[in-house]
């Protein structure tokens, strides 16, 4: 069965090799993140957060733009299921950012880790989504964005697990701020 955290897998195997293999044969691959870095910053200073899980994290290069952004010191929490060293279950988190990721899920885990964003976001969500194809290609000649979707698709997959608190457009795709859904019993 696929890796996952739960019941549903947030990622198979064989798609876990391909990621990895993009990674390590591309330097550029996961620069999303330093574009999205001041806005990140921005909401760590007005919400006063003190810890974020970077989910999907790629190479880390949030954590190493975020001080160029913010004199807040952050504890910085990576998960990124491609690097063994940050491919840990993660607990849940004050703040996540999960930047350019979602469209890179193969469509048969996405629900598995939206639920799995929702577990671990404590208090606030930081979301970005490209909706257009990627300029990457993966080893099995597939576009690198497996899911190009507009906003109008994903927004009301985000929305059953959140309450959406800003909405921006953003080159190509979109970002949400958003904070967990309370719960319905």
């Amino acid at each position: 069965m696929p890796e996952g955290h739960g019941p549903l897998p947030v990622i198979s195997p064989e798609y876990r090799a391909l990621q990895a293999k993009l990674h390590a044969d591309d330097p550029e691959y996961g620069i999303a993140s330093l574009t999205f870095a001041p806005l990140v910053a921005q909401v760590i200073d007005q919400l006063a957060v003190s810890e974020l899980l970077d989910y999907g994290a790629g190479k880390c290069r949030l954590a190493k733009a975020l001080p160029k952004h913010t004199q807040r010191g952050v504890r910085y929490t990576p998960y990124e299921p491609a690097m063994p060293e940050w491919a840990a279950t993660p607990a849940p988190t004050e703040m996540v950012t999960c930047i350019d990721v979602l469209e890179h899920i193969e469509p048969a885990c996405l629900d598995a880790v939206l639920d799995d964003l929702r577990r671990v976001v404590k208090r606030v969500g930081f979301f970005t989504v490209h909706i257009g194809p990627a300029k990457r290609v993966l080893a099995d000649g597939r576009n690198a964005h497996l899911i190009q979707e507009p906003p109008a698709w994903w927004l009301p997959k985000i929305m059953a697990r959140f309450e959406m608190l800003r909405y921006g457009r953003a080159a190509g795709g979109f970002w949400v701020l958003v904070e967990p859904r309370a719960p319905t019993h």
